[in-house]
């Protein structure tokens, strides 16, 4: 088992800065001549990443400020939420485990130098093991570990959790990676999530299973495998949005409404792919009327196997976007910022840690469906131990990368237990500085809307829903002529809350828009 990095080697580490940093000593390293012991020290990190031309990958975090981190969020301060995984499936895999529980920390950095300076305990318990999944909404944190989905609150602001709350409970997937993933804010002002085929079923606070939009119980007698959902901010009016997944990660809202997600195979079979999710569709993990596996005879089947895998020559099921072969998909998110460079800007990013990549994805039209191409923006050439694990969007339009740090991709083992790192993948030179907003004003409230930060967002939404009629004016201003057609989304979904006379008009408006998104 490795050690934690010590304190005194932090100076040293904070003073990395770039994979592309020419003040580097004539006589440094190459990666291929390390040692195995030197590659995985935190201050030679850097050497074994590539990153996409016209970016740069710096370090943001490494240990002792988290170990094993499995799920990030980025809050509208720029402070880096970590879920860490050091007790992860003790029962197969023999790890030692720690009885206080895992931790979720803030990671910030508070002189705005670009690294993490400060990290602190949130929360901790004997219960919080392996959590897969974290989402920041104010001072309300969801926090997603089969059998539950938690609800913890900071009341008095100390950056602690003072309360903690059932959302939904009866999940399966305990200490499994198929359970249920992160939780993402959607532009109509809803939930958003996801679980893995172990997950099965939801059941509400009180214990009772969830009903679906057509009154029925969510479950096996209905659904199969892992499954796509949205619902209230409260756990009510939960949809299943599509089924018949492996092992779906998270999900990806854009500002138009439009879900993507990853799903990982039967590992070895070279059939990962991302999906455009067609609501309330079948996405062919298994048989959609008896329920049998891929490898089962059937009629009209497809002539290689990761095309059986997903059953696409079946009717009623809805063909992948992409597949990309062999890996173990992970985070994703929609990148809707303006501070990386146009080619990555409206995509998918997307980690995959088999391959240890993270990925971009263009998606275009075709017909009725979309294609996709890849573009690579950071990857392990030469470090096989990155295992990206999460990736969000900070407010300053960059990317922070999580990565767990391993020998594997976890699959119930983990080789390491101690390590981890934050990266942080932005424009050559450009600092980390976050914008101030005013969530007081519907002005200030709608600036913030627009911003590429998810936290930041939902803050906003929170803010101008709150002020009503109020906000109307600024939010038909830029429905009506904000020349970002996702600005408008956004206002557009905002109107239809706050102003439900209006709801008609802002919908016959956008039914006749030359934008297909917007009429969508």
């Amino acid at each position: 088992m490795k050690l934690l990095f010590p304190a005194c080697s932090i100076a040293a580490l904070m003073a990395i800065s770039s994979c592309k940093d020419s003040s580097a000593p004539a006589d440094a390293k190459a990666p291929d001549t390390l040692t195995a012991a030197q590659q995985r020290l935190p201050q030679n990190a850097l050497k074994g990443l590539t990153t996409s031309e016209g970016l740069e990958t710096t370090i943001m975090a490494t240990e002792p400020f988290f170990r094993n981190p499995t799920n990030i969020d980025v809050d509208d301060r720029g402070r880096i939420w970590v879920t860490e995984a050091y007790n992860y499936r003790p029962a197969i895999n023999g790890n030692p485990t720690n009885a206080l529980g895992d931790r979720i920390m803030i990671c910030e950095d508070s002189d705005g130098d670009g690294r993490i300076d400060t990290s602190k305990v949130f929360y901790q318990s004997p219960d919080l093991n392996a959590p897969l999944g974290i989402c920041v909404l104010g001072n309300r944190v969801i926090v997603s570990q089969s059998p539950y989905v938690w609800s913890l609150y900071d009341d008095n602001g100390d950056d602690k959790a003072d309360r903690r709350e059932i959302l939904f409970q009866g999940i399966g997937g305990e200490q499994h990676d198929h359970g249920v993933h992160a939780f993402t804010f959607g532009p109509d002002g809803k939930l958003y999530f996801n679980f893995g085929n172990e997950g099965v079923t939801l059941k509400d606070k009180n214990g009772k299973p969830v009903k679906d939009q057509d009154g029925d119980v969510i479950g096996p007698a209905k659904y199969r495998q892992g499954m796509v959902f949205r619902c209230n901010p409260d756990g009510s009016e939960v949809e299943v949005l599509g089924h018949n997944f492996r092992n779906p990660f998270e999900v990806a809202v854009d500002s138009y409404g439009n879900l993507w997600q990853s799903d990982n195979d039967d590992d070895g079979n070279r059939g990962t792919r991302i999906n455009y999710v067609m609501w309330y569709g079948n996405y062919g993990y298994t048989d959609e009327m008896n329920g049998a596996g891929w490898s089962a005879s059937r009629t009209h089947m497809e002539d290689s196997i990761p095309l059986k895998h997903w059953h696409l020559n079946d009717p009623g099921s809805v063909p992948n976007l992409l597949q990309t072969g062999a890996g173990s998909p992970t985070g994703i998110v929609l990148y809707e910022g303006k501070a990386l460079p146009e080619k990555f800007r409206n995509r998918m990013i997307h980690c995959d840690a088999g391959p240890n990549v993270v990925r971009s994805y263009e998606v275009t039209k075709v017909g009725a469906g979309y294609k996709a191409t890849i573009n690579n923006i950071l990857k392990g050439e030469q470090d096989k131990w990155f295992r990206p694990a999460d990736v969000c969007v900070a407010p300053d339009g960059s990317l922070i990368v999580a990565d767990w740090y391993d020998p594997g991709v976890g699959g119930h083992q983990a080789g390491d237990q101690t390590r981890g790192r934050i990266y942080r993948v932005a424009t050559p030179g450009a600092a980390y500085k976050i914008p101030a907003e005013d969530y007081t004003t519907p002005e200030g409230a709608l600036k913030a809307l627009e911003n590429p930060n998810l936290a930041t967002r939902y803050k906003a939404w929170t803010a101008l829903v709150g002020m009503g009629a109020k906000a109307v004016p600024v939010l038909e201003k830029s429905w009506a002529s904000n020349d970002d057609a996702a600005f408008k989304a956004r206002a557009f979904q905002v109107l239809l809350k706050v102003n439900t006379a209006g709801a008609d008009k802002y919908i016959k408006e956008a039914l006749i828009s030359k934008n297909p998104e917007l009429r969508i």
